[in-house]
């Protein structure tokens, strides 16, 4: 289902929040056809220019809202200072870089706002394919569409897509491009013992992995393996908006940000 959104009732903060997604991926491909180099962190995860000219551009915009930031690309706030914020931004610039560096496309730009602890919006931006994904978890809804950059604001809107989680004659679960462990291997033998349908793995890079679910595209992702608040705020926001939970596997209970460890736990991505 397409419907035409009154942008004039969407908060301006978000607003802003989908143009910094879309000014972010603007300068992760202007490093994305170049011979880029590639930096490893201490972890030894990927670290590109695209990273930071992204972080740079998002900055900016969002900046003058002044709702305070996490972003994988900062140097973030002690807890001690953070445990004391309302709302803050949670970013990741370039989710995916190892995708990136592969050139498969499969890299988003993520941004979330966060309101005590819960995620309260989230835009997804894929440069590559100018798909943009919107979740507005106070409004129960989230959005698919193409961006059209010769197009404004609300021309892009005009014919956004109604995400709707529906089920299939299968059970795909969502499985990783870069990261599938044994953990993950035997939550899908168990399911397959369980299931009265077959299963189907469904491989994707970065948050897409969330949109597919959201988009129906898929019926369950679990993830076994290490994540930042970054890698899954704005996906979390993009699930709950249409129903679905995202859960800690520790706590059982839907995930929570702004922690004093930003170290996500396990989580299970399904249908309430």
């Amino acid at each position: 289902m397409y419907v035409c959104i009154e942008i004039n009732k969407m908060k301006n903060i978000y607003i802003q929040a989908i143009l910094a997604s879309i000014k972010g991926g603007e300068k992760i491909l202007e490093v994305y056809d170049t011979d880029f180099s590639v930096e490893y962190k201490g972890d030894d995860s990927p670290l590109t220019l695209a990273d930071q000219k992204a972080n740079q551009a998002i900055v900016d915009v969002l900046d003058p809202l002044n709702i305070p930031m996490i972003s994988e690309e900062n140097k973030n706030k002690t807890y001690d200072e953070r445990k004391h914020w309302k709302q803050c931004w949670i970013i990741d610039p370039l989710d995916g870089t190892k995708e990136f560096v592969k050139k498969n496309g499969e890299f988003t730009v993520n941004i979330a706002l966060i309101d005590n602890q819960k995620p309260l919006f989230g835009v997804i931006y894929v440069p590559v394919t100018k798909e943009l994904f919107v979740g507005l978890v106070d409004e129960n809804v989230s959005y698919k569409l193409i961006w059209d950059h010769s197009k404004n604001f609300e021309e892009n809107f005009k014919n956004a897509k109604v995400l709707h989680p529906v089920g299939a004659d299968k059970m795909r679960v969502v499985g990783s491009r870069s990261h599938m462990n044994e953990a993950t291997e035997n939550f899908i033998s168990d399911l397959k013992n369980k299931q009265h349908k077959p299963v189907e793995i469904v491989s994707k890079g970065s948050s897409l992995k969330f949109c597919l679910v959201a988009e129906g595209l898929a019926d369950v992702y679990p993830r076994f393996a290490p994540t930042m608040e970054w890698d899954t705020a704005a996906g979390q926001a993009i699930c709950e908006a249409v129903g679905l939970q995202v859960i800690d596997q520790e706590t059982q209970k839907p995930m929570v940000y702004n922690r004093e460890d930003l170290l996500n736990k396990h989580f299970l991505v399904s249908k309430a």
